[in-house]
């Protein structure tokens, strides 16, 4: 009975220490206003930023395509083609000169020009007569994304006049336009809402895996290298704490920083919406108050693991600045790993659900598809999260019992 009560006094001990330490760290970092904003900032302005950014270049397309203009070279030279283009409702706007050929190029290359230019070669409408095949000419800057966006309707247009004529010659002897298509394809899309939804909203889980790692960040190196370039290390490992109730009251700490930040970061695209300016990406944009819960909890083992092997980065180091340069090769890899479902479309595969931040990604477009989060899917993530953090945490507990030593 007594061996009972001094195990379970210890136990209180040890818990006591681990809230202390926990507490201590916590108002360390609330306490530096600067380091807080650069955490905090980033993960509420994430989501509106990047959605400012996609609805306004989509907004620029769309009222491209509501203008309804073609901007032709040589108009004089293809009457026929031009009024097959007026009667799909587009506007021409005639570049006429012989100077204009090098002006217009100047202004695609520039960028002021935001359309492509449709070149009727002078002797169209005589090969056209003669039932050769003219060459017509679309004249676009691929590193111009809005002109390049216009040759599609372009090209369009262009094979429809040619299917127009076509049908007419055939009409005129006489053989029905129907004998050159003996073959129709429809086509039935199997992806449910959700997932077709996921072309736009897949930017979301994108973005939510770094502003977690930056929360973690600050705190995980403040914590250790912080602590041992301010001197403050060694006398709070004097303490009758044991190192591993220190170490677990700062990983909590360094983990609630992350965790935070990541529901700051889901919740945050929420009033994002607001500021979209698209009606179509509105409409495609299905993200609400359950899939932001959910990403926060989802992201919560991340911050688990990030926690652990920040501070195991950040304790082998004498200054902040050299466990920042660590740091940074941990933030490279984390933000490399959702690229590479991107790179390599297909089936997920199992081991993606045992890489931290991959399975977080993966688990996030499972979310926004509408797909089941099972067993499956969830445990590795969770197992493999606590598990690295078990590892990198006693390797921060060997490492300050070996600084106390010292």
């Amino acid at each position: 009975m007594n061996t009972t009560a001094v195990v379970r006094h210890a136990d209180a001990r040890t818990l006591n220490h681990i809230l202390i330490v926990f507490i201590k760290e916590l108002l360390d970092a609330l306490r530096d206003r600067r380091t807080l904003m650069r955490m905090v900032l980033p993960g509420i302005l994430v989501g509106p930023l990047m959605l400012f950014g996609l609805s306004s270049l989509i907004a620029q397309f769309e009222t491209q395509f509501e203008k309804r203009e073609v901007h032709v070279y040589g108009a004089e030279h293809g009457p026929t083609l031009l009024n097959y283009i007026e009667r799909q409702n587009y506007r021409l706007v005639k570049l006429e000169g012989n100077a204009m050929a090098d002006a217009f190029e100047k202004s695609l290359r520039s960028g002021t020009l935001g359309a492509p230019v449709l070149v009727i070669p002078p002797q169209f409408e005589a090969e056209l007569a003669r039932g050769d095949q003219p060459t017509l000419e679309v004249v676009t800057d691929s590193a111009n994304t809005r002109a390049q966006v216009g040759v599609g309707a372009v090209a369009g247009l262009v094979r429809g006049f040619g299917q127009e004529r076509a049908q007419l010659a055939l009409m005129l002897r006489g053989v029905s336009p129907e004998l050159t298509q003996p073959v129709q394809l429809t086509e039935r899309d199997l992806a449910s809402p959700g997932a077709r939804a996921t072309r736009i909203t897949s930017i979301v889980p994108f973005a939510l895996i770094m502003p977690v790692l930056y929360g973690c960040l600050a705190a995980a190196l403040d914590a250790t290298s912080g602590e041992r370039e301010r001197g403050s290390l060694e006398p709070l490992l004097t303490n009758p704490a044991s190192h591993h109730a220190i170490t677990l009251g700062k990983w909590f700490a360094v983990v609630l920083m992350g965790a935070a930040v990541a529901a700051l970061s889901a919740f945050g695209f929420l009033p994002a919406q607001w500021l979209i300016k698209s009606d179509a990406l509105a409409a495609q944009f299905r993200f609400g108050w359950q899939e932001a819960s959910l990403f926060a909890a989802l992201l919560a083992p991340l911050a688990v693991a990030a926690g652990g092997v920040l501070m195991a980065m950040a304790i082998r180091t004498k200054t902040f600045k050299e466990a920042q340069a660590s740091a940074n090769l941990v933030l490279m890899v984390v933000g490399f790993l959702p690229l590479i479902p991107m790179l390599n479309p297909g089936a997920d595969a199992a081991w993606h659900y045992w890489v931290p931040g991959l399975a977080q990604y993966q688990q996030m477009m499972l979310v926004l598809k509408g797909e089941a989060l099972g067993l499956d899917r969830v445990l590795p993530a969770l197992l493999s999260a606590l598990g690295l953090a078990a590892a990198s945490l006693w390797y921060v507990a060997r490492e300050m019992r070996a600084a106390a030593a010292r």
